[in-house]
């Protein structure tokens, strides 16, 4: 069993897991404005080509080697295969299939759920059960916003958001193992590395064979989902994941469709209407709870 770390360094742990939060809450609108101008597919998988571009840079100037341990190469391809290429193939085919990003927020609400559920199973955690009351609590209330949105039962595009926020807490699990003991910079990086040599090629292909009408607005949701997305936010994301215990700093990510919300209606003019504005309420409610719940 993981010991539980001391209340000061949990809570760092979990401001630094908020600050990857806020990053990653750009998420989806970005990607909706990228995928005005490029192909959903070369969205996915030319940003892990951007982050490994930054990556490399930040491993270079660091004269840190460009490959990882061998030791730790499958926890590496597992990190790649759930947040490199499954979270944002499965987002983004959601969100070319027909939902929306506030739509969307709220089902890969569930993610830290899935995160904790990933840490006991992976990561040696044994949260207290008020934490637990706390996460299933928080899950019900965005499981029963998105069901209510739509009408009574799930769609194709949600299915595809499940898959997504599965892949992605399999990753973020991984990650915050290997955050024990390596920054949370080259976790990222690393995963990235190893993920370059199918990324490259296949962006290639995709920008030759699919149609590309890049404008300001696409190009901006391309560089932050590859710059901000899959490298830069992961940084405090997982130092605070290792930090603060990956179920409990993950609960920091039950904000992040609120946040996400709020980019929707400010950036892309989506609805913010008063049941929203209750389940965001709830959220954030069962963040609070989980925090005082100590692992």
């Amino acid at each position: 069993m993981t010991p539980a770390p001391s209340e000061g360094t949990a809570w760092r742990g979990t401001l630094l897991a908020g600050l990857g939060v806020l990053s990653f809450s750009g998420s989806f609108p970005a990607t909706v404005f990228a995928m005005e101008g490029f192909d959903p597919y070369l969205v996915a998988i030319g940003r892990a080509v951007v982050a490994a571009a930054a990556a490399t840079v930040f491993l270079l100037v660091a004269r840190a080697p460009l490959l990882p341990p061998r030791s730790h190469l499958r926890s590496y391809l597992v990190i790649a295969a759930g947040v490199v290429f499954g979270f944002p193939v499965f987002s983004g085919l959601a969100l070319d299939g027909g939902a929306d990003a506030s739509h969307a927020a709220v089902v890969v609400g569930l993610l830290p759920a899935a995160t904790a559920v990933c840490a006991v199973l992976r990561g040696g955690e044994r949260p207290r059960p008020l934490f637990w009351v706390a996460c299933a609590m928080g899950a019900l209330s965005i499981t029963a916003f998105t069901v209510g949105r739509g009408g009574g039962h799930a769609t194709g595009a949600d299915l595809l958001l499940v898959a997504a926020l599965l892949s992605a807490a399999v990753g973020y699990t991984e990650g915050g193992r290997l955050a024990r003991e390596t920054p949370g910079w080259r976790v990222i990086s690393y995963a990235l590395v190893v993920a370059a040599p199918l990324a490259v090629p296949v962006t290639v292909v995709l920008a030759l064979t699919t149609e590309v009408r890049p404008d300001a607005a696409s190009l901006a949701g391309f560089a932050y989902v590859g710059l901000i997305s899959m490298f830069l936010g992961f940084i405090p994301w997982y130092a605070g994941l290792a930090m603060g215990g990956i179920a409990r700093a993950g609960q920091t990510q039950l904000a992040q469709p609120l946040l996400t919300l709020l980019w929707a209606w400010l950036l892309l003019g989506e609805p913010f209407d008063p049941a929203t504005a209750a389940a965001a309420l709830a959220v954030l409610v069962c963040v609070a709870v989980s925090q005082r719940a100590r692992s």
